[in-house]
């Protein structure tokens, strides 16, 4: 963490002159399977990560909003709450100040805020570092005010803020994510309803392990081509005179596939979304039913999916999956939104270094830039922490 629960309040009281009311902290997340799917009214399992943002909070009335941040360089931020106005910040500030601006549309009565905030949430490896960022202000200032919100709730204003004051066309798996997770389980998540249910996943007491490779190639999703696809997927669905792609049975895509006709592109995001969905529902069967070994080759299936059918991947994340497969991993696959970010891949505990290995030695001779690899442990969600 660049900075603990104790130096975040701390810095606080640098910056604004008092201590904070409260500290919080809210977890980046990786998606285990189902990819796509959620902007989409599909099936989603993310799990959330010990990496989180931290932010520590206190409450103004007097219509201010002061952010401050200690992996951006630079002074305090000091935004007008009455003056926020949806598009118009460019900055890393757009993320919190987006939820200030959400509470408020929504009728909360939020009344100004100081916020210093710290992350070890990689940005742009596709671990939602920035749900994790609004997340975490969403629970301080509801807390502090009193609002009284559930975390499901949280997560809707957060990717409001996302999706209107930031203009990021996010689904909800990421915001709930970070909101909801528990320690120790996958979280399967209807992201129509917003039904959850929390999966055992604990792939240590069965001699396993979850890699995550960020690869280092960045992206961000307010840019273009994340829009294309989402935009893909709502002509493919009106197309079949469906609500959402969620509503093609698995059954019957070779049928709805035909009556797109020579409409390509969106059949290939139509077989993505529809196998997804069936992936995650597969998947959830295997761990309930004790196979859990039994999720890599569903991993494998999900990554050549998004490769050839969404066409989202990177030559970055093809060689992790393909190098890791051929050192012995039971299953890899690209995660996050695409075009760089992480993948993440599952292997025996007495496999972990020899593929570790492989990878970074894969990324070496292509001339890639050097990994990062860490074990992905499921995790609590957001929190308070002091």
């Amino acid at each position: 963490m660049s900075e603990t629960s104790g130096s975040v309040a701390e810095r606080f009281e640098q910056l604004y002159g008092s201590a904070p009311e409260g500290v919080w902290a809210a977890p980046g997340r990786v998606n285990l399977i189902g990819e796509h799917t959620d902007y989409n009214d599909g099936f989603v399992m993310p799990f959330a990560l010990p990496h989180t943002a931290v932010a520590a909070v206190s409450r103004r009335d007097d219509g201010v909003l002061r952010l401050h941040s200690a992996d951006v360089p630079g002074p305090v931020a000091e935004l007008t709450v009455d003056a926020l106005v949806p598009q118009s910040d460019k900055r890393w500030t757009a993320y919190p100040a987006g939820v200030v601006w959400a509470l408020r549309e929504a009728g909360h009565a939020v009344t100004g805020a100081d916020v210093h905030l710290a992350s070890t949430v990689p940005a742009g490896a596709g671990l939602s570092s920035s749900a994790a960022l609004e997340v975490v202000v969403a629970l301080a200032l509801n807390d502090l005010f009193g609002l009284g919100l559930r975390g499901w709730q949280l997560a809707r204003l957060c990717q409001r803020a996302e999706n209107v004051y930031v203009g990021a066309p996010v689904g909800i798996m990421d915001q709930t994510a970070s909101a909801c997770c528990e320690s120790g389980h996958a979280l399967f998540l209807d992201t129509r309803d917003l039904s959850q249910r929390q999966i055992p996943f604990d792939l240590a007491a069965e001699g396993m392990r979850l890699l995550v490779v960020d690869t280092r190639v960045k992206h961000s999703h307010s840019e273009g081509e994340y829009g294309k696809r989402r935009a893909g997927c709502e002509k493919g669905a009106a197309l079949l005179g469906m609500d959402a792609l969620r509503d093609v049975p698995a059954g019957e895509l070779d049928a709805a596939l035909e009556r797109l006709g020579d409409e390509e592109e969106v059949r290939r995001l139509v077989r993505h979304v529809v196998t997804e969905d069936a992936r995650v529902e597969r998947v959830v069967r295997l761990l309930e039913s004790g196979e859990t070994r039994a999720i890599g080759p569903v991993l494998v299936e999900g990554h050549a999916s998004l490769r050839d059918d969404f066409r989202i991947s990177c030559p970055e994340l093809d060689l992790v999956v393909d190098t890791a497969l051929a050192a012995g991993a039971l299953g890899a696959r690209m995660t996050g939104g695409g075009f760089g970010g992480s993948a993440i891949v599952l292997v025996e505990e007495a496999d972990v270094a020899a593929v570790t290995k492989a990878v970074e030695e894969a990324f070496a001779a292509a001339g890639f830039a050097s990994p990062r690899v860490f074990e992905a442990v499921p995790s609590a969600g957001a929190r308070r922490v002091r």
